[in-house]
């Protein structure tokens, strides 16, 4: 009798643990003990506005507000990475929250990936989210974890959750004829980030080893949630985080929603070696390259805003003004020449 409990109490053990050694699991949701281990005890970081957050059998979270603050709501995928992408997935988020001059409070997580997937794997992406949440003091406040076979790699989408004040909100059609044009950090550094871990061994047949790992680094760089606040309080007209489509998407979408024209000196818009010689070898143009960590915004003191962010410890630049009008132009020296629709990000050649 001893021996058949002490192999039936084994048994239960091995079931428990399945999963956690690389077994893959059946498609459908996480089961509840999966959950509990690789997802809910990842997830410490906790913030007074969440009355309900992440825990099983609860479907929605629930946040607490002041009269004179507004809700703010953004929601993305990852889908053109395959490492950090829980680490990418938040910071997207937050940047999107910020660019509203927003405080980001917490964010909802759906997690669906393919049936070779196990609870390492879920463990690994839930530890990354937790770090960026940690980092930037978010609380994941729920989601969603599912095993499909509609997805051949993690596929991670996160709404986000942030507060601001009435008078604070900041829209991407704020800018206004006279304003200058600011970038912080520069352009590409998402996109170079990416490209330098995903095609890592190619890349070290043609760099040092030290470029390639400062390339990889750039991954730091890719919060925009400090310059978002510092750019409110310095009075701020419009906030566009540069995503998909590069610098060229950002600065046309900022435009049509303003309803205004600009003038850019290319010359002017920073960009980072690395940068270059990277999009040199998968001949992308990084002015079209997913530029997350780089935030576009207008100002009727752009040298006041430079100044203010740079005393921060934030590199920007003015690289132009809004005009009255529709034409967006780009100024390279002598050469002139006219923003085009944002068109597929050059990110994807890497794939093809």
């Amino acid at each position: 009798r001893n021996r058949r409990l002490n192999r039936y109490r084994s048994l239960r053990r091995n079931q428990r643990r399945k999963g956690e050694k690389g077994d893959h699991m059946e498609i459908g949701k996480v089961p509840e003990q999966v959950l509990k281990r690789a997802v809910f005890r990842q997830l410490h970081t906790r913030r007074k506005e969440v009355l309900v957050g992440a825990s099983v059998g609860e479907d929605c979270a629930a946040v607490q507000l002041a009269p004179d603050e507004v809700f703010v709501l953004s929601t993305d995928p990852i889908t053109g990475a395959s490492k950090n992408t829980g680490r990418l997935a938040v910071l997207v988020t937050a940047n999107d929250l910020a660019s509203a001059g927003a405080e980001p409070i917490g964010i909802l997580l759906t997690v669906l990936l393919p049936p070779e997937a196990d609870e390492g794997l879920i463990r690994q992406l839930m530890q990354e989210v937790e770090s960026a949440c940690e980092e930037l003091q978010i609380q994941a406040m729920g989601g969603h974890t599912e095993i499909t076979s509609a997805v051949n790699r993690p596929l991670l989408s996160v709404t986000g959750v942030g507060k601001v004040k009435k008078d604070g909100l900041v829209t991407t059609g704020g800018a206004r004829p006279g304003d200058d044009v600011v970038v912080t950090k520069w352009v590409g550094i998402e996109g170079t980030s990416i490209i330098a871990t995903e095609k890592e061994e190619e890349l070290l047949k043609r760099f040092p080893k030290t470029f390639v790992e400062e390339a990889k680094g750039f991954e730091k760089l890719l919060s925009v949630v400090p310059e978002a606040a510092i750019a409110v309080k310095s009075g701020v007209s419009a906030m566009h985080d540069v995503t998909e489509g590069g610098i060229y998407g950002a600065l046309w979408e900022l435009a049509e929603a303003s309803g205004i024209g600009l003038h850019i000196d290319l010359k002017a818009i920073p960009i980072r070696q690395e940068t270059v010689e990277i999009c040199e070898c998968y001949r992308i143009n990084p002015y079209q390259l997913i530029s997350s960590g780089c935030m576009l915004m207008t100002s009727p003191d752009g040298l006041q805003l430079v100044q203010d962010l740079k005393k921060a410890g934030i590199p920007a630049a003015l690289i132009g003004r809004c005009v009255e009008g529709k034409a967006k132009k780009i100024q390279n020296g002598e050469e002139e020449a006219y923003l085009e629709r944002p068109k597929t990000d050059e990110l994807y050649k890497i794939y093809q």
